[in-house]
C-alpha cells in the first residue's frame, strides 16, 4: 500500500511539474506575440508620427504628412534617332501633398503633358539607359513640371511603367 501511495505522490508531482512548464511556455508566448505585435504596430506606424532619433541621442517625434498619388495618362513617343524608330512609352504618377493640390494640377494637365512630350521626343535611348539615366529623367520631368504649374507643386514623379522599344 505504501508503495501505490508513493506512485501516487510522484505522479501528482510529475503532473504538477508539467503544468509549470506548459504555464511558462504560454507565458512566454504570450509575451513574444505581445512584443511582436507591438514591434509591428510601430512598424506600420498607425499613429501618423515617426520617432526619430537624434545625434544627440535624444529622441524625437515628427508628423508625417499623408501623401496623395495623381496617375497621368500614359504616353508613348518616338525617341530621336538615326535610322530604326525606337518609342518610349511611359506611365507615370505624380505625387503631391494633398487632395486640393490635384485640384490645382488637374487645369494644368494639357500644359503637362505637353512639356513632357517636347522633352521626351528629344531623349535618345542611351539616355535612358541605367538608373543615373532613369533618375535624370525623373529630375528634369519634375522640374518642367512644377514650372509648368506654378504655383502649385508636385513633390515626386513616380515611374510606373518604363518601356523602350
Amino acid at each position: 500500500m505504501a508503495d501505490t501511495e508513493l506512485q501516487k505522490t510522484e505522479d501528482e508531482g510529475k503532473a504538477g511539474k508539467r503544468k509549470v512548464v506548459i504555464g511558462a511556455i504560454a507565458g512566454i508566448l504570450l509575451l513574444t506575440l505581445g512584443v511582436g505585435g507591438a514591434y509591428v504596430m510601430d512598424w506600420f506606424d498607425m499613429s501618423g508620427s515617426t520617432s526619430v532619433e537624434l545625434a544627440d541621442g535624444s529622441v524625437t517625434q515628427v508628423q508625417t504628412k499623408p501623401v496623395v498619388f495623381y496617375d497621368l495618362p500614359e504616353m508613348t513617343v518616338n525617341l530621336s534617332t538615326q535610322g530604326r524608330t525606337t518609342y518610349l512609352k511611359v506611365r507615370i504618377a505624380l505625387e503631391v501633398e494633398s487632395d486640393r493640390m490635384v485640384s490645382q494640377v488637374e487645369p494644368y494637365l494639357p500644359r503637362i503633358l505637353d512639356a513632357f512630350q517636347i522633352y521626351l521626343r528629344e531623349l535618345r535611348p542611351a539616355d535612358l539607359e541605367g538608373s543615373a539615366g532613369l533618375f535624370r529623367l525623373k529630375e528634369q520631368l519634375l522640374r518642367r513640371i512644377n514650372s509648368a504649374i506654378y504655383p502649385a507643386k508636385v513633390e515626386g514623379v513616380l515611374f510606373k511603367e518604363i518601356l523602350v522599344q
